[in-house]
């Protein structure tokens, strides 16, 4: 006999969720269905139809369901299943005559979205660190790969800033080979980059020497994702919060477990232990965290990134992003 409160949860098939789809971690009092979809087919179904019970969630597209109280049709988890760096994520066309981001200023840059969290913290970054002003740049929305996709959450964005969607025939990785873009600020790598083709390349090739500068500046590693609750799922059981957020937290330890094993290689990538050791020593041990104290840094960060933006409609504290009973630790 079935005993605990059913949820079906979508979230992406990542090393520090791999307990939960496979059962070994279970969340206290929940009989838990997990569906493991790609991220863009998560969010537009979350964000459109509210699908789910619980799901992983763009960090910014959950700001955007926000009204000014902080209130929303869904209620985050400081969960962060998805964190990248994104100075990476900047792609020129090489006969642009793009050598360095001053050089974006007057410039047309494809977005799949423009309220994409990876191209709001690029602009947040571009901005606050290297002198390329939000409006400096023309921005154009689409599919990378395929035709047809549009912004899932409606936008009212201010007057001085040009957006506009490219031809129902048009995607962005084409029109970045054409030269119809100059740039594309992506978090998805792009298929002509993949394919090496000589048209396009990043902005900054060597990324991960830029990456780590701007962590040693800022400390900040930059979130992605949430997780969320559906807010009627939140409403009827409000203890569903911690429970959730502390079986996440239990996959995430056990994902970083063995990491660096030499003995045999838990990942088919043979310098994975040596790569572990530079993580931390630039990161610090416990580099991918949880929590919305340890992390207050980045949500506030991108948050006011959103708001200086256009999106969200005010400037939130950490303390309305978040259920409250994820808020406090329980001490004995």
């Amino acid at each position: 006999m079935s005993r605990g409160v059913s949820i079906t949860l979508a979230c992406g098939d990542y090393d520090r969720t791999r307990a939960l789809h496979e059962g070994s971690i279970v969340p206290e009092g929940v009989n838990l269905t997990t569906l493991r979809l790609p991220v863009e087919e998560i969010f537009f179904r979350m964000a459109r139809f509210h699908e789910f019970d619980a799901a992983e969630l763009s960090f910014s597209s959950y700001l955007l369901t926000l009204d000014d109280d902080g209130v929303g049709p869904f209620v985050a988890l400081p969960v962060f299943p998805s964190r990248a760096f994104r100075h990476s994520g900047i792609y020129v066309h090489a006969g642009s005559g793009i050598d360095g981001p001053l050089d974006l200023r007057g410039r047309v840059v494809g977005v799949p979205e423009y309220q994409v969290t990876a191209a709001v913290w690029i602009r947040g970054i571009l901005a606050e660190h290297h002198d390329v002003p939000v409006n400096a740049v023309s921005y154009r929305t689409g599919g990378l790969h395929e035709t047809g996709r549009v912004e899932k959450v409606k936008l009212e964005l201010p007057a001085d800033v040009d957006v506009a969607p490219i031809g129902p025939d048009q995607t962005l990785a084409d029109m970045l080979v054409s030269g119809e873009i100059d740039a594309l600020y992506s978090p998805r790598t792009p298929a002509p980059f993949a394919q090496g083709r000589p048209e396009v390349r990043r902005l900054f090739p060597k990324f991960r020497e830029v990456e780590a500068a701007y962590f040693a500046k800022t400390g900040i590693f930059p979130i992605m994702h949430v997780i969320v609750l559906r807010r009627d799922v939140y409403e009827a059981n409000r203890w569903l919060a911690r429970s959730l957020t502390k079986a996440f937290e239990a996959a995430r330890v056990d994902a970083l477990r063995g990491i660096d094993e030499t003995a045999a290689l838990r990942y088919m990538l043979p310098w994975l232990a040596d790569d572990v050791a530079q993580t931390r020593e630039l990161l610090g041990t416990d580099y991918w965290t949880y929590g919305a104290v340890a992390n207050r840094l980045d949500i506030l960060t991108l948050a006011d990134y959103s708001h200086a933006q256009g999106l969200a409609g005010r400037r939130f504290r950490v303390d309305q992003l978040f259920a409250p009973e994820t808020l406090d630790e329980v001490r004995v």
